[in-house]
């Protein structure tokens, strides 16, 4: 006698979370297969996450370091600003793809169960491969400048971490969002553009006044961009830490409420997707 499995509305609440990690091998396919689709698509395949972080970083030399006049002080600029491109486009890079990956995965939604939370959760493998990959550019610039990473560096993934609550906590907001309102498909490609300019990826927030410091602080990147600067470069780009622990709460209770949107809203994806 064969068995069947029926599901039945609200039998499914009670368990989710336990199918969150009995769906733990879906993640692992969903997160390889966009691994394997993003570098199999590109024409230059892998060198496309060198090239990417490498070209951002000569330009922002050259106009800010070298004709705005920014590049001061004893750091080197292009260490200064590629210890800050890592976490921004770790965090563009996860937040663009969880944001949009509900939308990208409409077939399996509308025909299958499985807790969806899995589709933008699993966005952050493609984050943190990039991530790793651009590693090695630092790598080559530590080396080309002479400078000796101090101790502060065992602290690099307590910002990494960082980096990812606050993209998957915009990703899972944004991408709920997205399915009942198309139009922040648009959207999230002016938040990542805006972000970049408002975050201190081309300057120090050093030079922000110290009375705003903390106001600045409420862009989670903030905490996050002088975190791996600290870690990296050591005393010679001290952390405000008063701001990044604002930028932490902010950035969990977000993640917490983009979850809650998101399981409010999760029942609904099959018949509106």
């Amino acid at each position: 006698m064969k068995e069947e499995l029926v599901l039945e509305a609200g039998k499914t609440e009670k368990t989710y979370w336990k199918d969150l990690w009995r769906y733990r091998e879906l993640f692992l396919f969903l997160a390889w297969r966009d691994v394997i689709v993003r570098y199999k698509q590109t024409v230059i395949g892998l060198a496309w996450a060198l090239l990417r972080p490498f070209i951002t970083m000569v330009i922002f030399t050259v106009v800010f370091g070298h004709i705005a006049g920014l590049s001061k002080g004893d750091t080197p600029y292009a260490l200064l600003v590629f210890s800050a491109l890592l976490p921004w486009q770790f965090f563009s890079s996860t937040f663009s793809e969880a944001s949009n990956s509900l939308i990208g995965n409409a077939g399996m939604i509308s025909k299958v169960y499985f807790p969806r939370l899995v589709i933008p959760m699993s966005s952050g493998v493609v984050g943190l491969v990039d991530f790793l990959i651009s590693f090695i550019i630092l790598g080559g610039l530590l080396i080309w400048y002479q400078w000796m990473p101090s101790a502060t560096i065992i602290f690099l993934p307590l910002f990494i971490l960082a980096a990812l609550i606050i993209a998957l906590g915009g990703g899972i907001w944004v991408s709920a969002l997205t399915v009942r309102y198309r139009d922040f498909r648009f959207i999230t490609p002016f938040i990542v553009q805006m972000g970049l300019y408002v975050s201190p990826v081309g300057f120090s927030s050093e030079t922000i006044p110290e009375k705003w410091r903390l106001l600045y602080s409420l862009n989670p990147m903030v905490g996050v961009i002088d975190g791996f600067r600290w870690a990296i470069l050591g005393n010679t780009a001290p952390i405000y830490w008063p701001g990044f622990m604002l930028s932490m709460m902010l950035s969990i209770l977000f993640l917490w409420s983009g979850i809650r949107y998101f399981r409010s809203t999760e029942k609904t994806f099959a018949d509106i997707i």
